[in-house]
C-alpha cells in the first residue's frame, strides 16, 4: 500500500533530460528531451505490472534549447506583467483584505490566501493581452506533435490567473519540471499534445 502511486484527479507531471553537450555535433541544434504523464481520471496504482494504458499517457518530445530558453524568459515578462496588473487591479483590490497590501503597495500574501489570490482570473490590457497570445502561440508551436503552419492565436486558450502563468512558466524550467492539475491550462496542454 505505501508503494501504491495515485492521482486524485486530472494532472500533468512534466520533466526535462538534457543530453550530454559532449555527444552532440557541432552541426546540430541542441535539443533537450520533454517527458511527460498524465492522467485524465483519479488513479491508484498498488502494482505496477498491472499497469493499464488507459489510465495515464505518457509522452516525449524533442524540443529545440534555444527556443525554450527565449519562451521562458518571455513567460517570465508576461508573470510579471500579470502581477503588475493584478496590483493595479480595482476588482483585484476589493477583491483582496487591504491588509494583504503593504504601504508601498507591494503585495504581501499569506500563505493560506496565496492559493486565492493567485487563482483570480485577470483582465489583461491589451498590450499584455497581445504579449500572451505570442507567448502561447509559441507554446503551442513548441508542444504540437506535429509542426504545422498556422496563424497566430486569436483567443487566449485558457483562464489567465497568476497560478495559469507560474505554471505555464515552471513546465519550461528546464532544472525542476512541474506538476499541473485539472483546470483549463491542463486541458490546452493536453490538447496540444494529443
Amino acid at each position: 500500500e505505501s508503494r501504491a502511486t495515485t492521482a486524485s484527479y486530472k494532472e500533468i507531471n512534466i520533466q526535462w533530460y538534457i543530453p550530454s553537450v559532449a555527444k552532440l555535433s557541432n552541426h546540430t541544434e541542441t535539443k533537450v528531451l520533454l517527458l511527460y504523464a498524465y492522467n485524465t481520471n483519479p488513479i491508484k496504482m498498488s502494482d505496477i505490472t498491472a499497469f493499464s494504458p488507459a489510465t495515464a499517457f505518457p509522452g516525449q518530445l524533442w524540443i529545440s534549447l534555444a527556443r525554450i530558453i527565449s519562451l521562458r524568459k518571455k513567460l517570465s515578462d508576461l508573470k510579471e506583467q500579470v502581477e503588475i496588473l493584478m496590483q493595479g487591479s480595482k476588482s483585484f483590490s476589493t477583491s483582496v483584505p487591504t491588509s494583504f497590501f503593504e504601504q508601498n503597495e507591494t503585495l504581501k500574501i499569506s500563505p493560506s490566501n496565496k492559493s486565492k489570490i493567485s487563482d483570480v482570473k485577470v483582465h489583461l490590457d491589451e498590450k499584455t493581452e497581445e504579449m500572451a497570445k505570442r507567448c502561447f502561440f509559441e507554446v503551442k508551436a513548441l508542444l504540437s506533435a506535429v509542426p504545422a503552419v498556422s496563424s497566430p492565436l486569436t483567443e487566449i486558450p485558457f483562464d489567465v490567473t497568476l497560478q495559469s502563468i507560474t505554471n505555464l512558466e515552471d513546465m519550461f524550467d528546464l532544472a525542476n519540471g512541474c506538476k499541473i492539475t485539472e483546470g483549463s491550462l491542463f486541458n490546452w496542454i493536453i490538447s496540444l499534445l494529443n
